[in-house]
């Protein structure tokens, strides 16, 4: 395989110490191993957050350099389904953020967290914090339908929560990516959370109040949406909209300035 620029891990540690000089946004994805309803494989998270980053990195000019895929992330509700593969929240945690660290350690000043699993976030949102308050670097996370609300809505079909796991939204996308490996024909809606007018699950319009129940308590397929709806068009769409986004997202982040901190036990206050 070639040397690949925008890769980590393709760079020898000489390459790496002149590169942060450079100040590229380091992005670190991660996903998860867990059930996706009858038609998708175990692998949808990880496929798609690492299809997205890889093409981010690849256009944006040198402004992004990819780490290696976190492959597994925090499932304990999702265990009940055979294959997943869980990672209790406080390992997580300390594991993502000794990345981060390590990471910063080595001078490097923006840190991007690239999540495909929306139960990582509550974890990833304080490693990202931590790494701030703990590095000099500037560090935040994110779910990947975020970049792209906008132009997501405009093709959505499902209503209220048909957009939520193994649903029209990730599976148009792995339908466009790689549809072969998408048994459309084991695809069904399921929607079965209890009525309610404060609770419900969906990527992007949740319920205002969060409360995460054990997976099969409402789903018994895995499916939490409507995938029936899902088509490669979609996912096209969906696609070139979340890369576009992140590449100008990663640039912004690559030219914010530093803040500069007052500690006022030790100055004067002017009033």
């Amino acid at each position: 395989m070639p040397k690949i620029p925008y890769l980590y891990q393709h760079h020898t540690w000489v390459e790496l110490g002149e590169i942060a000089r450079q100040e590229p946004v380091v992005v670190l994805p991660i996903g998860s191993v867990e059930d996706h309803g009858p038609h998708l494989p175990l692998d949808v998270d990880n496929f798609l957050i690492w299809s997205i980053c890889e093409e981010a990195a690849k256009r944006a000019g040198g402004d992004i350099l990819l780490m290696p895929i976190i492959p597994f992330g925090f499932e304990t509700h999702h265990m009940d389904f055979p294959g997943t593969i869980d990672i209790q929240m406080e390992h997580l945690l300390h594991f993502v953020l000794d990345v981060t660290k390590s990471v910063a350690h080595h001078g490097f000043r923006r840190i991007l967290i690239a999540d495909g699993h929306g139960s990582n976030m509550p974890i990833l949102e304080l490693v990202a914090r931590r790494t701030i308050l703990e590095t000099k670097a500037l560090c935040a996370a994110f779910l990947w339908p975020s970049l792209a609300l906008g132009e997501i809505r405009q093709i959505r079909e499902s209503g209220r929560s048909g957009m939520s796991h193994a649903c029209e939204l990730e599976t148009s996308l792995y339908l466009y990516l790689d549809g072969e490996r998408v048994q459309m024909d084991k695809a069904r809606k399921e929607t079965n959370q209890p009525p309610s007018d404060y609770i419900w699950n969906d990527l992007l319009n949740p319920g205002p109040i969060r409360m995460m129940d054990w997976w099969t308590c409402f789903s018994k397929s895995g499916i939490n949406g409507d995938p029936t709806l899902a088509t490669a068009a979609k996912g096209k769409i969906v696609f070139e909209a979340v890369v576009e986004n992140f590449v100008k997202f990663a640039r912004e982040f690559k030219a914010r300035p530093d803040g500069q901190r007052t500690d006022w036990h030790k100055e004067q206050w002017p009033g």
